[in-house]
């Protein structure tokens, strides 16, 4: 897809910099070929710090053999963008901080760094019993939907939907981040590897057999320590 012969991504990511942002403050690479985990088709993710620009902004491109996913802060909008990602609970640019490589240093950059660990540990705000119930509910409804479907098409996008529920609230029942696409089965194992394997061989088994009894079994699983399934009495303001 891209050039056979590239530059490495560290390389790349430098020569970018230099030539695309040399007046930064600071710049990191981050993402998977920093954590050993990249794929033929991965990008390099570039975080920019630079404290005179006036709004914050992404950008994608390709450059050096490498497609460029560029994340663009001035020392005010990175703050706003954690606070944003911590009330969603999927914390994409504290993990990019947290993770990234040095490119470019400043004496700003530790502490932006140490404050994106600090976030990172700390984990999402924990649900409270209401959020814990109206969560119950929904997985209950999109639960019966699925046990009772007759049709193949619906059932296999019902599936989709249980399964992004039941990842939710596993991890948010426990003030752990949360995940989508890919991050939905690593954020599920950085919690728990074992349930990881339970979950991904119930929903596996479904999608190549057509048998639901495994995804039920699960989802009854993660519901019994909360009060299980929820219908009968709930009500929502």
């Amino acid at each position: 897809m891209y050039m056979h012969t590239r530059l490495s991504a560290f390389e790349a990511a430098q020569k970018f910099v230099e030539e695309r942002f040399p007046d930064c403050d600071a710049a990191l690479l981050a993402g998977s070929v920093t954590r050993g985990e990249a794929t033929v088709t991965s990008d390099l993710d570039i975080v920019i710090f630079d404290k005179d620009i006036s709004s914050p902004r992404r950008e994608s491109l390709i450059a050096y053999g490498w497609p460029i996913e560029v994340f663009i802060h001035n020392l005010q909008s990175y703050k706003l963008f954690f606070e944003s990602d911590i009330k969603r609970a999927r914390p994409s640019l504290p993990r990019m901080v947290s993770e990234g490589k040095v490119i470019r240093e400043s004496e700003f950059l530790p502490e932006i760094i140490d404050e994106a660990k600090r976030l990172i540990e700390l984990g999402p705000e924990e649900w409270s019993k209401k959020e814990i119930e109206v969560k119950r509910y929904f997985i209950t409804d999109t639960l019966d939907d699925f046990i009772g479907s007759g049709n193949k098409a619906e059932e296999i996008f019902i599936a989709g939907t249980l399964a992004q529920q039941l990842q939710e609230f596993v991890l948010r029942a426990n003030k752990r981040w949360v995940g989508k696409s890919k991050w939905l089965v690593r954020e599920l194992h950085h919690y728990d590897p074992v349930f990881t394997e339970q979950f991904v061989e119930a929903f596996s088994h479904y999608y190549s057999t057509g048998n639901k009894n495994m995804v039920a079994d699960l989802a009854e699983q993660i519901l019994e320590p909360f009060g299980g399934r929820l219908f009968d009495g709930f009500s929502i303001k």
